[in-house]
Parts: C-alpha cells; structure tokens; sequence
C-alpha cells in the first residue's frame, strides 16, 4: 500500500532520471503548454489517462471526477470546477480534441443506478449522490434497457460517456467550435478487467479499438 513517504521517494526518483532525461523537454513546459487534447476521465486510482494513453507531460489537459462527468451548462454564479477546466482548455489552450473516458467497475456509475446515497447528509455520501444525480435521466434509460440484469452495470458506466458528452453540447462554445471544423469530441471505455480501451461511435455504441 502506498503512503506519502512513498510518493515522497517517486518524486526523488523521477528527479534523478526521468527529469534529467527530459530536461529540455520541461525546460519547454516552463514557457508554457500547448495540449490539444483534453481528456476528462474518472477519479477512480485505477484509470489514469497518462498512462492508459502513454503520453508525455504536456500531451494532455485532464480533468478527473466521480465519474467522468460533465454538469450541464449553468450560468448560475456558482462554482464550477469542471466548466472552469472546459472553458480553459477550449477557449484558452484551444485544444482540438475532447475524450470523455468511462471505465469498468466505476462506483459513481454504480451509486448512480442504485441510488445508493439517496437521502444520506453531506459527509456520509450527501455529495457523491448529488453530483450523480447528473445520471439520473440515463439511470431510466438503463433500468428500461436492461432491467437489473448483469449488463446494468456496463450499460450504466456507458451512459456516464453518453450524458457527459451531451452536456457538454449544452455549452454555446462546444458546438461552436466543433461546427467550425475546430473541436472534435470522441466517447471512450476503458474495461479494467481485460485493460482494453472501447471507443463510442456516431451512434452512441461501442467497439474495442
């Protein structure tokens, strides 16, 4: 099990080789970074976009939640985390390209379909629910499809791609952009089990790539 003193030893590590390896690569970093692809994926400890996509630091601008959700355009003076993110990479980095990437065994998607928390007060689960509750329309849709089969679970962490990537077609610079030729958005599933990566075409379903 990794502790802090443990990640306190990675970093030593990394800056004794990878660092120097790279130097002129982070030298580069410095002046600033220029992704073009965004990549919005879950908080899970076991789908990590860097390594699942063998990428190099400044390759991609990643945002990670319960879930690998995007909240619908609100305009509302809130506080929003993720719209924030959205907003920089496409409208400031001018990224090219977004991932939205699902994965297996997701406990947002599962709390979700099982209204787990549903009632619980902040701190005993109070959060998670509400912020899943963005997948309270695609819930029906599974329970209508599936029932509560075995394949619920899956169809569940789909709709988590699905929703999001509709969301985040309710922002007025997405289809902008994407209208434009500029943005492209793409559906990904990543299934722990087997480690193999899924993609989502036009129709919304998905095939190994």
């Amino acid at each position: 099990m990794t502790h802090f003193t443990d990640l306190v030893d990675g970093y030593r590590r990394f800056r004794t080789a990878d660092y120097r390896r790279q130097h002129e690569r982070w030298a580069q970093l410095a002046e600033g970074q220029s992704p073009k692809v965004m990549v919005i994926a879950c908080s899970d400890s076991r789908v990590e976009p860097a390594q699942i996509f063998d990428t190099l630091p400044g390759e991609i601008f990643v945002v990670r939640n319960v879930a690998n959700l995007v909240p619908p355009f609100e305009n509302d003076g809130g506080r929003h985390g993720v719209s924030a993110a959205l907003e920089f990479a496409v409208t400031k980095l001018n990224v090219e390209e977004i991932v939205v990437m699902g994965h297996g065994m997701c406990g947002g998607a599962h709390a979700a379909l099982t209204e787990m928390f549903h009632d619980s007060p902040p701190g005993e689960g109070g959060f998670v629910h509400a912020w899943v509750s963005l997948l309270d329309e695609a819930r029906e849709r599974v329970k209508a499809k599936c029932g509560d089969g075995p394949g619920a679970a899956r169809e569940m962490e789909l709709e988590t791609v699905r929703t999001s990537i509709a969301n985040l077609r309710t922002f007025p610079f997405i289809p902008e952009r994407e209208g434009a030729g500029r943005l492209t958005i793409h559906g990904a599933y990543f299934a722990i089990s087997e480690g193999v990566l899924h993609l989502m075409d036009e129709s919304g379903e998905f095939a190994p790539a």
